[in-house]
């Protein structure tokens, strides 16, 4: 039995197996340079490891991070495991301060909720405050859904208004733009499932989530839909359509289909997805997905709609060894943090 998604309460950490704080965003400075992102921060508990019972009372943390520069397509990401500070998840509203350790680098990183749905994001590069313009969408209508053997809570703030700056190399550039929010917790293990997943935030003020998730026996479908009077559709009737559009990872073997046709009957929604940038691979332990930014067009309710969104890819096969994919990402990182060190 769920219990009900209550605020600010609910936004804050909940002692079940894994947990995640998920954000991402598209950006543009003021010379109309657009730039894309992912923060998310991930507590599990040891216990879906077999491996390290000594941890077993305790969960641990690790972040996956992406950004993007569009007009240079250049895309950089890290995964890195997290020391979260003790006063984190200590307040009334959403505190979370945590370390990332990355080769030759500590960077120190702060999310925090400064008064109800306002929030100030420092991570790496980026500096912004991020304001909420609507409700949080509660998926499954309740905020609780069901992915036939596992069921996850989840709800969304789906347009989050964003200013501040980010930096590259030694330029503070001002920025604005939109932001997503997911926040997820369930009790659930790890295991080898298969999803597609798309945000989407349109430019008439409506957004929506969509999702197809494989467990390898049943495949759930939903979406969810925000519109600017804050009123709230669901549905399960979705179909996900991918051409022969896709990018193979020279890393790993894998292909992803990177552009996509959705259509949900019930929201009079018939959209195209199409991929900003290409290569937007990350790799972690035995798990490689692709994640980056996505142009949307189409029709909904009849009426023209353009947009941008998010989209992940997860469960595509790759057809390369782990110790040959390792070696190859080993050298990259090595070579991205000393030309980063060098110029810092």
């Amino acid at each position: 039995m769920s219990k009900k998604i209550t605020f600010p309460r609910d936004e804050n950490a909940h002692n079940l197996i894994v947990e995640w704080w998920y954000l991402n965003g598209n950006l543009e400075d003021q010379k109309g340079n657009s730039y894309a992102f992912m923060d998310c921060l991930f507590r599990v508990h040891p216990k879906i490891v077999d491996k390290i019972p000594r941890l077993a009372k305790r969960h641990i943390y690790f972040s996956h991070w992406v950004f993007s520069d569009i007009k240079k397509r250049k895309f950089d990401y890290s995964t890195s495991p997290v020391i979260v500070s003790n006063d984190s998840f200590n307040k009334k509203l959403l505190y979370i301060k945590y370390k990332k350790f990355l080769p030759l680098k500590i960077i120190n990183s702060k999310f925090e909720e400064i008064s109800p749905f306002i929030y100030r994001l420092n991570s790496g590069p980026l500096d912004l405050t991020l304001i909420s313009q609507k409700k949080p969408l509660l998926e499954g209508k309740k905020g609780y859904v069901h992915l036939n053997t596992k069921s996850t809570y989840y709800y969304s703030l789906t347009n989050l208004k964003a200013t501040g700056t980010i930096k590259i190399g030694k330029k503070q550039i001002p920025v604005q733009g939109k932001v997503w929010l997911d926040h997820q917790w369930a009790n659930s293990g790890a295991s080898l499932d298969k999803w597609i997943w798309f945000s989407i935030q349109l430019d008439n003020n409506t957004e929506i989530v969509c999702f197809e998730f494989d467990d390898k026996k049943v495949k759930t479908r939903y979406a969810g839909l925000i519109d600017r009077n804050n009123k709230t559709s669901h549905t399960s009737n979705i179909t996900f359509t991918s051409n022969k559009h896709s990018y193979k990872s020279k890393t790993t073997g894998s292909t992803y289909p990177l552009t996509w046709k959705i259509k949900i009957p019930k929201l009079k929604a018939n959209l195209t997805i199409k991929p900003m940038i290409r290569h937007q691979e990350v790799i972690f332990a035995n798990i490689n997905y692709w994640e980056g930014p996505i142009t949307i067009s189409g029709t909904l309710k009849s009426k023209k709609v353009k947009g941008k969104g998010f989209m992940e890819l997860v469960g595509f096969p790759r057809n390369k060894s782990l110790l040959k994919i390792y070696t190859q990402v080993g050298k990259q990182i090595l070579k991205n943090n000393l030309k980063r060190h060098i110029k810092s």
